[in-house]
């Protein structure tokens, strides 16, 4: 929780210590909304509980979307806090500029900042003509 306080500007919503006073379940808030519900790999003895992709060693299959106000001042941010740059701020097709951070488990983070509306007629062709 720290790290996402510190890199990404979350707060704290939530923290629920276990009888050995260390986190088992967490959540952070953004622009005052609860965004995420977290708990850490070893909070339970479940040898069956999942594992970061940190620790599992593979790539996180999802990507978190989170809409912020300067989607450049929080890369910044981010990367001087130490989270993995995964893709630089960048505008894209759809009127957002975003970037990509991982974080110290491994879970991937896109941010962006809407500059433009939507332009059909930007969206890049491809043979599925989608």
């Amino acid at each position: 929780m720290d790290f996402l306080e510190k890199a990404f500007g979350f707060e704290s919503a939530m923290a629920m210590p276990g009888p050995d006073g260390k986190l088992i379940h967490g959540a952070v808030k953004y622009k005052g909304e609860v965004i995420a519900m977290f708990g850490p790999e070893d909070a339970c003895d479940n040898p069956k509980a999942s594992k970061s992709p940190a620790s599992s060693k593979t790539d996180c299959p999802i990507m978190l979307y989170v809409y912020c106000d300067d989607v450049d001042a929080l890369w910044a941010r981010a990367k001087a806090a130490g989270a993995t740059v995964i893709s630089e701020p960048a505008d894209m097709f759809w009127g957002d500029r975003t970037a990509e951070l991982g974080d110290v488990d491994g879970y991937r983070w896109m941010f962006a900042t809407n500059v433009v509306d939507f332009d059909e007629s930007k969206m890049p062709k491809n043979d599925l003509n989608l």
